[in-house]
Formats: structure tokens, C-alpha cells, sequence
């Protein structure tokens, strides 16, 4: 996830919500890999303490204030459903895309971890996230340890991140007959 990247997902989700004939959205990533790694490091880091990534003096601007959305879609101001599938790893920023959405399923293979604290930054939105949905010590597990505490897919589904888990190469097939679903309802 990138600034480019940001940018091009919040006018696609924006042309979609806009969009009287989209009913329904389905986030995954492309092929079977990843859903997503999470934030392109190179480009979040600060230029200079006490900087943004814009290079605004921290907490000056009123953006920097908004809850982040970064790839996801903007959740609280959208009335169309969000289908997460998660087809591999859902790590860091990519973790906000299953805690944002409203219904997430999984491949059998998927992974989710959040490694903010094993590159040196603070696990905070993913973290805050993430108690929304599992147990809290499990949620502060996961933002600890960073890379090194991963869920498997059975386990995030144990635990109620996603709600189903599918084969690999069923995963989209499944998406879109939980979309068709909703839509029908």
C-alpha cells in the first residue's frame, strides 16, 4: 500500500458507492499470495522527527486527525455491503481490510499478522482494530509480537475474524455467491 495506491482505491470506492448499479463490493488481492502485505515502508517513513509522511509537523492538520483509512474502504460512510476475501497473507494495513469490512472469509491457507513492532513502529489502528473483533489479549498477542505471532486461517476463524474458510481455489467463486446473496436479501 502506497500513496498511489490509496488514492486510486478511495476513487474506486467512491465510484462504487456512487455507482446505482454496484450493490455489493468484494475486496481481495490478486492472484493467491496476499491480500496484502500492508504499507509500502519506504514511502511511510518520517522524513525527520516530529514529521508526517507529508512532511507536516505530527498532529497539525486536520487528516492527520480522521481515522485512517489507507486501503480500505471508508466503512463508516458506506451503505453498500463489503465482502473481505482473504486470499493469503493479511498483515499490518492489509489486517484493516478484514476488520473493516462486513463479512471476511478466507482461504484455507490465509495468514494474519500485524509486524508494526518488528520493523519499529506502533501496532495502533490494526491493534484497536483488531479488539473489536477477537479477545483482547489475543489482539495484544498479535501487536507484540509482531511478525513472529502469526494466525492461521483456521485459527482466525476460530476466533471470529473471518467467518468462513474455503478452499484455495474456491475462495472468489464463494465471494461471489455470498454477494449474490446479499444482493438478493
Amino acid at each position: 500500500i502506497d500513496h498511489t495506491m490509496i488514492r486510486e482505491l478511495g476513487e474506486a470506492y467512491r465510484q462504487a458507492e456512487d455507482d446505482p448499479e454496484t450493490w455489493t463490493l468484494i475486496v481481495t488481492g490478486a492472484g493467491d499470495k496476499a491480500l496484502s502485505s500492508g504499507a509500502d515502508v519506504g514511502t511511510v517513513a518520517q522524513p525527520y522527527p516530529g514529521m508526517d509522511t507529508r512532511g507536516e509537523p505530527l498532529l497539525a492538520s486536520y487528516w492527520q486527525w480522521e481515522a485512517s483509512a489507507e486501503a480500505t474502504p471508508p466503512y463508516l460512510e458506506m451503505a453498500k455491503p463489503i465482502i473481505c476475501a482473504v486470499n493469503g497473507m493479511a498483515a499490518g494495513a492489509g489486517l484493516d481490510l478484514v476488520t473493516t469490512s462486513d463479512i471476511a472469509i478466507a482461504s484455507e491457507t490465509a495468514t494474519f499478522f500485524d509486524p508494526h513492532v518488528s520493523i519499529g513502529l506502533v501496532s495502533a489502528r490494526e491493534a484497536v482494530r483488531l479488539a473489536r473483533t477477537l479477545p483482547i489479549n489475543v489482539a495484544m498477542r498479535v501487536a507484540l509480537m509482531g511478525k513472529h505471532e502469526r494466525l492461521s486461517a483456521q485459527r482466525a476463524y476460530d476466533l471470529g475474524l473471518v467467518t468462513e474458510l474455503v478452499a484455495p481455489d474456491r475462495l472468489m467463486e464463494r465471494a461471489w455467491e455470498i454477494a449474490d446473496l446479499v444482493n438478493r436479501n
